[in-house]
Order: C-alpha cells, then structure tokens, then sequence
C-alpha cells in the first residue's frame, strides 16, 4: 500500500493538540450561542469571527450540502487553499483535520472541532465533507445545459462577499460540508451521492484567526436527482436552507 507523499516528521507543525480541540467542541465546553442566523436555501451568506470563536453549521430542516469559502479578516489576499488541504489532510475532512491557507500565508486558519455524521469511507471508495471538487458556477452550467442559473455556489458566494469589498476573483475552491463524494474507479471521475445529513446534523469549526466566512446553500440541494445530464431536473423541491451559529 502506497504511504502519503505528505508525511511529516513527528513534532512539526501539522500536529494537532486532539484534546485542546475536543475541549472546545461545543457539545462538550457548553457554549452558548453569540449570533444566529439562516441562510435561506439557494442563497448565500458571509460572516465575520474573531480567533477562537466556533462556528456551527447546520441542517436545520434536512439534507442539504453546503459550499463554504473563508479569508483572513484583516488580508484577504490569504485564504483557504482547498487542494493543499486535501494533500495535507485527505479529501474528505473529519474532527481534528485543520483547513490551510494559500502561499505565502501556509499556516492552519479553521480547525475541525466536531460534526455529527461520522460518514467515514463508504464501499464505493466515497467519504463526506468534500476537497475532491470545488463549487458549481453558471459557467460550466451553460456549457453543459445552454441555460443560465444565477444561484450557483460561485454566484451565491460572490454575492455574499460583495459587502466586505471582495470580488469575483477573490471566490475559491471550497470546502463541501456535507456532501459525499468519490472518483470513479474506471475512469477517476468525480461523482455525489445523496447528502447524508439529517435535521439537525451540523459541522463545527474553530477560527484559529479572525476570519471572513461565506456559504451557499447549493441549488442542487441534497444531490439526490440530477441537475445535469440524463434524467436532469430542476430540484428546488430538494433544496433547504442552513443554519449558522456563532460560539
């Protein structure tokens, strides 16, 4: 069996302290919530944290996935950087595995402190919270349906961001909270299944520095009827809205 390219010698910097995290987990520290809100489905919202706050995200009504983009508060030049996460971590993201920023940044900004699906690897070789893809936009719709969608991930992220001076080009790959995902076996391609999140299922963070956060409650809501390709339809009926709570 192949070892990861990405191993690091004991006591470098990607050790994370499992009991500090587990300790602010809010199941067990007893937190009370600072700030609540909803985003309704097909829409997209941002927020600020400071360091050392917890964030909450929630199925408040059933399955649906999520598309989350973070920035540094105070440089936005420094922000998420998906694909070295899933070198570093693994493509699918569990307690404990911390989302990293981009060059020349290169430090840990969120760690995961809790979530309730507990999805590990399926038989099909897929896994829950997802680095393998990035988020939908009205581009690759096009090309692939000759329709416009003005509620993409990319368009409901931009919208969002549009209030803290942030562009277009500032949108990144995500992390996509709830949604499982996998490659192919005969061909590496990316395929879904069916969000596996229940009403009241949530994914916890914590903010290791102050933050810009944005999500969208993606249009294709919990994945299970396409929105491309045959058979495709236009699932609004499979779309919720999601709950975010401030620790």
């Amino acid at each position: 069996m192949p070892a990861p390219l990405y191993s690091a010698n004991e006591g470098s910097p990607f050790a994370v302290d499992k009991e500090f995290y587990a300790k602010q987990a809010i199941r067990n520290s007893g937190a009370s919530p600072l700030k609540t809100f909803e985003v309704p489905r097909r829409s997209g919202k941002a927020w600020t944290m400071k360091a050392g706050q917890l964030c909450r995200i929630v199925a408040i009504e059933g399955p649906q996935v999520v598309d989350f983009n973070a920035w540094n508060l105070h440089d936005t030049k420094e922000r998420f950087w998906a694909s070295r996460t899933r070198q570093l971590v693994g493509a699918h993201v569990n307690p404990y595995d911390q989302l990293w920023s981009c060059l020349p940044y290169l430090r840990p900004i969120i760690t995961v402190s809790d979530e309730s699906i507990h999805y590990g690897i399926d038989s099909d070789g897929a896994g829950c919270h997802d680095l393998l893809g990035t988020r939908c936009d009205p581009y690759v719709h096009k090309i692939l349906t000759g329709e416009q969608l003005d509620t993409c991930c990319h368009s409901n992220l931009l919208r969002a961001v549009q209030e803290y001076g942030l562009q277009e080009s500032d949108v990144h790959d995500v992390i996509n909270i709830f949604q499982v995902t996998g490659l192919t076996p005969d061909t590496e391609q990316y395929f879904v299944k069916p969000c596996p999140a229940k009403k009241g299922d949530y994914f916890e963070f914590y903010a290791e520095i102050d933050l810009i956060c944005a999500l969208s409650a993606c249009p294709h809501g919990d994945m299970s009827k396409p929105i491309w390709g045959e058979g495709a339809v236009d699932p609004l009926d499979i779309c919720r809205p999601i709950g975010v709570e401030i620790y």
